[in-house]
């Protein structure tokens, strides 16, 4: 009697989505279908800069391989991330030692290229994202990646989290240069001086300049709850929809009319910056709010078309 020989196990391939507020993993089979997912501390690739920063990226990276390793070993990985340049030997090494995989089989690209293709084939539309900060993506049917804005929180990045929160502290504290006291009367400003710790301008100022850029980013959410009771509020939120559509009437500019997909965390803290990015549109462009995925989306090409850069993800 031949002895019967255990099954192989499947192959996976894992996907990786890391924004500056949180890191998104995920476990596909070479079907698509998603055997695990979690999430891990946010990072960026621009914390590669510092000892610290250094630091931080391999703890999460430690984190992130503690969690999903008991679901199974990939055989490929896709990592996205945010401030990505391409510069990603030490980054394979570290992955590939945490994995037990060779670094070889690690591909790091920017985080856009894996939320685009979880929106569009190649070709297709433009990807609008609003995270910590915010970008406006288009792979064309070639594979070459274009870009609009995403040049940083000091600089730009309008309509991302970072944006709205420091739009709401300066119009808090530019009121509070003319009208000491006027935060008390002011719903958003009581909301934002909660979220930080007070309304003295050493909380403000530890909060905005003592922090990474995507603890500055959470305090949109504060903003996001008040914008029903504040008109201050609401109007920051509204412009944060005009920063976006201007990203894509940029790209539309460049390469001429497509769908337009909306996505990141920030793009969904009210539905008054979707509205506000329909209006400043033509109404002809077709805009929907896409529900994200990206890891998904990473995983899927790990575990299908590792090397094949103009797959469709389903």
């Amino acid at each position: 009697m031949i002895p019967l020989q255990p099954a192989p196990e499947p192959t996976l391939g894992l996907g990786i989505d890391a924004g500056g507020t949180r890191t998104r993993w995920a476990l596909a089979l070479a079907d698509g279908s998603i055997v695990a997912e979690g999430t891990a501390p946010g990072l960026s690739a621009l914390q590669m800069g510092s000892p610290q920063g250094r630091e931080a990226v391999h703890a999460t990276f430690a984190a992130l391989a503690e969690a999903l390793l008991p679901h199974g070993t990939p055989a490929r990985a896709w990592a996205g991330l945010t401030g990505f340049g391409g510069d990603s030997e030490l980054l394979q090494r570290w992955l590939a030692e945490l994995l037990h995989l060779a670094p070889a089989a690690i591909h790091f690209c920017s985080d856009m290229e894996i939320a685009y293709r979880a929106s569009f084939t190649p070709g297709q539309g433009y990807l609008v994202y609003a995270g910590t900060g915010s970008i406006g993506a288009f792979i064309d049917a070639a594979g070459q990646f274009h870009r609009v804005g995403g040049r940083g929180v000091v600089l730009d990045d309008g309509g991302g989290g970072f944006w709205i929160a420091r739009e709401a502290l300066r119009h808090i504290w530019r009121l509070e240069d003319e009208q000491p006291g006027a935060w008390q009367a002011s719903p958003l400003a009581r909301a934002v001086f909660d979220y930080v710790g007070g309304a003295d301008w050493a909380y403000s100022r530890q909060f905005i300049y003592g922090q990474e850029r995507g603890a500055v980013g959470k305090l949109a959410l504060a903003v996001a709850a008040c914008a029903d009771q504040d008109p201050v509020a609401a109007a920051i939120l509204q412009d944060a929809g005009r920063e976006l559509a201007r990203l894509a009437l940029a790209l539309a500019g460049r390469f001429g009319p497509r769908p337009v997909a909306l996505s990141g965390r920030a793009a969904g803290l009210h539905p008054l910056i979707f509205e506000a990015m329909r209006a400043a549109l033509p109404p002809d462009t077709p805009l929907t709010h896409g529900a994200g995925g990206a890891h998904y989306a990473a995983a899927r090409m790990a575990a299908t078309s590792f090397n094949n850069n103009n797959a469709t993800i389903p």
